[in-house]
């Protein structure tokens, strides 16, 4: 039988407060830009470890600051993007899209744990949305991207979710 705290935090309202948090961290930071998106970001960081993460789920979110570093970071040297006179962290990321990232692994745990023993499944989401979002997120930003950067992106988020399902999906909290 599941645990009593278990159960709290996999209830229909706290998962859909987690996919409405993460969306709206999103839509604040394309909109928004750095400082209000940003500022909505550490907002819903805060408020998800504070009354929704698990016991050191903190060090995903870490990694997936350090992770979208890499990945966009990397991306945004090879051409991928275009943020045209927008302010770079580290000169190589504006921080609404560096905040993306522990926003998404928000989700990881809670409103996408369900993905996690669906590799095929999981695999063919990261191949879509993940370059679904950032197309989106680059005509509400006018962020410029390279006729490259899409596929590569399928590429990526497919892996990373298959990784995922590697690393989460055989977690007793995923089990149902």
């Amino acid at each position: 039988m599941p645990e009593p705290a278990l159960d709290r935090r996999r209830s229909t309202p706290r998962l859909l407060a987690n996919l409405l948090a993460f969306e709206a961290g999103w839509l604040a930071c394309v909109l928004g830009g750095s400082l209000s998106g940003g500022t909505m970001a550490i907002v819903i960081l805060i408020a998800h470890l504070r009354w929704q993460a698990w016991p050191g789920e903190w060090r995903w979110l870490l990694g997936f600051i350090l992770l979208g570093l890499a990945v966009d970071g990397g991306l945004t040297r090879a051409g991928g993007f275009d943020f045209s006179d927008a302010p770079l962290i580290l000169d190589l990321l504006p921080a609404w899209l560096w905040l993306l990232w522990p926003l998404f692994a928000t989700l990881l745990h809670h409103s996408l744990a369900w993905l996690w023993t669906r590799p095929w499944l999981a695999t063919l989401c990261g191949a879509v949305g993940g370059p679904l979002s950032y197309y989106a997120g680059a005509k509400l930003a006018n962020v410029s991207l390279a006729p490259w950067l899409l596929p590569t992106q399928a590429l990526i988020w497919a892996g990373l979710c298959l990784w995922l399902c590697r690393r989460l999906g055989h977690h007793p909290t995923f089990r149902h």
